[in-house]
């Protein structure tokens, strides 16, 4: 079992507007309505993947209702702390004319001491027995931005594997608390070392910063595949992997697939070369999608032989 953790949830609609202009009305031709944030894209595609999978985190006001009920529509577990503050909604308008995707969103809740600690809480009880816990997504007002680090420190001393994806500086101070797995897609990871990457030289040397900062395991993701630095017992390996071409219809979510994707294969005891190759075609089937965290499962073995993967030498340390 997995356990994802969405402090900062949505409610995500997603509206189809062929021909989008800005000032213009339009009439949508197509609807959707999700429960979102980084977090709950995961445990969708972990559900899709039938690994079974907890969602927890923070809801409250109507929103909090309605992203619970969404998500027990899908049949996807979920056990979310109930809170004061009113849940954020996000608003997204395709365009599949032009291939763009305009995102509005909202700010998140005020989340206060106490409803933090309930969440801790719950986070302790459902580890029990989990293969790994997932933090993803942004913080929400009123959270030190030390939160994952506390919790994955936690965990850590639990011995149970944690999982982050993040950006900024509570992607650092997560970093720094050793999680087994940290995914930042390719921003975040510039973000977090500091400078460019344009080269599979600099992603290279990203990998090994990052792992430095004190990551196990790190996973850099991309539109147009990833980049890993995965550790098999006392073995160090790093791999690069492109995605086949595909005209997207959204990308959003696509590096939360993968990383479903990813953590799925080595449940399943995949290699890891193989495990990198099935990540990335199911981040890329999800491109094909509307809505985070969908995607065909026969589009996953049509994309799967296309995904180039070749493992990597590191880079001299003289460079």
């Amino acid at each position: 079992m997995i356990v994802t953790v969405t402090l900062n949830a949505a409610l995500d609609r997603t509206l189809t507007v062929p021909n989008f202009q800005r000032g213009q009305r339009h009439r949508a031709s197509l609807g959707l309505m999700l429960a979102g944030g980084k977090g709950l894209n995961i445990a969708r595609a972990l559900k899709l993947l039938g690994v079974p999978v907890v969602a927890t985190g923070l809801a409250g006001g109507r929103t909090g209702t309605r992203i619970v009920e969404e998500l027990t529509s899908e049949a996807i577990l979920n056990d979310f702390v109930r809170i004061e503050d009113e849940s954020r909604t996000s608003t997204a308008v395709v365009d599949p004319t032009g291939s763009t995707y305009t995102e509005i969103n909202e700010w998140g809740p005020a989340v206060r001491p106490e409803e933090l600690e309930m969440l801790l809480d719950k986070l302790n009880y459902l580890a029990q027995g989990a293969d790994a816990v997932v933090f993803a997504g942004s913080l929400p007002r009123d959270v030190d931005d030390g939160f994952y680090a506390e919790a994955i420190r936690e965990l850590n001393r639990r011995h149970v594997q944690t999982v982050l994806d993040s950006e900024g500086q509570p992607l650092r101070l997560g970093v720094q608390a050793e999680p087994f797995l940290v995914s930042p897609n390719q921003g975040e990871a510039e973000g977090l070392v500091g400078q460019e990457f344009n080269e599979d030289d600099d992603f290279m040397l990203g990998l090994d910063s990052i792992a430095e900062l004190g990551a196990r395991n790190v996973l850099i993701t991309q539109e147009s595949g990833c980049f890993a630095l995965l550790r098999e017992e006392r073995e160090t390996r790093r791999f690069r992997a492109k995605a086949p071409h595909v005209e997207p219809i959204s990308a959003v979510g696509s590096g939360d697939v993968l990383l479903a994707a990813f953590l799925t294969a080595r449940l399943k005891g995949e290699p890891l070369g193989e495990a990198i190759r099935t990540a990335v075609a199911t981040g890329t089937a999800s491109t094909l999608e509307v809505g985070a965290g969908r995607f065909e499962q026969r589009e996953v073995g049509r994309l799967a032989n296309a995904v180039e993967v070749a493992e990597l030498e590191a880079v001299a340390s003289g460079r």
